[in-house]
Parts: structure tokens; C-alpha cells; sequence
């Protein structure tokens, strides 16, 4: 397990099937059986990302640009378009769960696709212009596999919106508070490699989330929504990230050595 835990492998990169399989059955309603404040909000429509989504991701659109098929990898209700759904012709989303889809985004109906145990994306190649990940693959484990169909399925020039987590989030081999059973985040140069192995261009990096869960748990008792909800916090967040980017370490037991970025933001350009 040490070289997991030192990011030089990522954990269940190389499972067999019925590994990957028994994986799967495990994280399918594995977030929407968690108690969280975050799903809470969500199933009262209050989406809390936009503001991390805009200042990262979405304002290096063009926002003259119509986007004829959008995909949106775990994007469950669908909430995370809404800054750009009148830019989106047709929404398809990948959902694994049956509790967090929704049915229509401001008038734009979804269409719901249960993902592959494999990681096989039943589209054809180049079939989308615009693609989201946020926060999803650090849940799956055949992360080279998906991450190649995410390049398969997109079109030469398409954009892929990318952010995960990119320390360990613990010892997944125990149950962690707040957490389901299986994810853990990706060691960010191995991901950055394996990107640019497929091709990609990173046309944005932003590295973000650093001591989030501090602030958020100091700040509960007098703000309506987390603080990473919120314009400013993302903005602060943003540049004390960009200060502290060469300190990241995957795994640590310390939690007073956590002082760096706990995620990262790509925006991605498929050449």
C-alpha cells in the first residue's frame, strides 16, 4: 500500500473487473446516503460550487459559443450547468445514482445515462462539445479508463472542466467520517501525466480548497452556506492555493501539515 499512499500509484487503477464491479455496487448511492450539509442544501436546489465553477472554470468560455451536446460526468441534478445552460443545446448526464437525478434545468431536459461498470461510454467518438467532472472521479477506480473515454468521446477542440481532490482524504481502508466507502483523491502529478499522455491541453490550472474544511467549520455557526459556497471566500481561496501549490503532499498523518491546496481545477482543451 506505500506506494498508493506516496501518490506513485493511484489506488484501483489496476483492478480486474469484479474488483472494479464490487466497487461500483459500493459508491452507487454511496454520496446520496451520506448525512452532509452539502447534499442537503442540494436537494433543496441550492447547488453549492457555482461560484468556485465560474471563478475556475466557466468565465474562460466564450460566451457567445453554443454548445450542441454537453456532458456532465456524476452531475446528478444537474445544477452545475445553470451558469451556462442557455449556452446548452442538449445535456446528457452519467449518473450512477437513481436518488440525484433530476428531470430539466431551467426548462433544458436532461438525459440520464447509467454509467458502465467498465468505464465504457456508450457515445460515438467525438460526440461532445463540453465536459464536466467535478468532484466525481476520485470515486471511481479505473481512472486511466475513464479518463481515455472522456478523451474518446469528445471532439478535437472540445473543453473538458476537470476538478478533484488530490490528497488521499485518509486511509480509505477505514470508514471515515463524512466520506463514502471508497474514494480518495488523485495524486495531482500522476493525473497531470496521464492528461497530457491523452493529449490534452491544459489550457487553465487552479489549485484550490486549502484549509476549506477549517474556515467551513469555524464559520457554520453564522453563515447560511459553507464559506467555499461563497464569491470572495473563492477568490481569497484561490490565492493563498496559488502560494502554497508546491507543498502539496498526497497522504499525511499530520493534520497540522495540511497547509496546501486539497483539490485542482484544470481547464482542458482536447488537441
Amino acid at each position: 500500500m506505500e506506494e498508493y499512499f506516496e501518490g506513485s500509484k493511484i489506488y484501483g487503477d489496476d483492478f480486474d473487473f469484479e474488483q472494479i464491479e464490487n466497487w461500483y455496487k459500493e459508491e452507487e448511492e454511496g454520496y446520496s446516503s451520506l448525512n452532509s450539509r452539502e447534499l442537503e442544501l442540494l436537494n433543496q436546489g441550492q447547488y453549492l460550487y457555482h461560484n468556485m465553477n465560474v471563478h475556475h472554470g466557466y468565465k474562460y468560455l466564450d460566451k457567445k459559443k453554443k454548445f450542441k451536446n454537453v456532458l456532465g460526468i456524476g452531475s446528478a441534478t444537474g445544477h452545475e450547468f445553470l451558469p451556462i445552460i442557455d449556452q446548452v443545446e442538449n445535456l446528457f448526464i452519467l449518473e450512477p445514482s437513481d436518488s440525484l437525478k433530476g428531470i430539466s434545468i431551467k426548462g433544458k431536459k436532461i438525459t440520464y445515462i447509467k454509467p458502465e461498470v467498465s468505464g465504457r461510454m456508450l457515445f460515438e467518438e467525438g460526440f461532445f462539445d463540453l465536459i464536466t467532472c467535478f468532484g466525481v472521479i476520485h470515486h471511481i477506480p479505473n481512472v486511466t479508463d475513464v479518463l481515455t473515454e472522456i478523451n474518446r468521446v469528445l471532439k478535437p477542440n472540445g473543453i473538458f472542466l476537470f476538478r478533484e481532490p488530490i490528497i488521499s482524504m485518509g486511509d480509505w481502508r477505514n470508514k471515515r467520517a463524512n466520506l463514502t466507502k471508497n474514494e480518495r483523491g488523485i495524486p495531482h502529478k500522476l493525473l497531470l501525466k496521464k492528461l497530457e499522455t491523452l493529449n490534452f491541453e491544459i489550457v487553465k490550472k487552479k489549485y484550490c480548497f486549502t484549509m476549506t474544511s477549517f474556515f467551513s467549520k469555524r464559520t457554520k455557526g453564522f453563515l447560511k452556506k459553507p464559506i467555499f459556497s461563497y464569491r470572495l471566500y473563492v477568490i481569497f481561496d484561490s490565492i493563498i492555493s496559488n502560494l502554497l501549490q508546491n507543498c502539496v503532499k498526497y497522504h499525511t498523518t499530520n493534520r497540522y501539515r495540511r497547509i496546501f491546496p486539497q483539490s485542482l481545477f484544470l481547464f482542458l482543451r482536447k488537441n
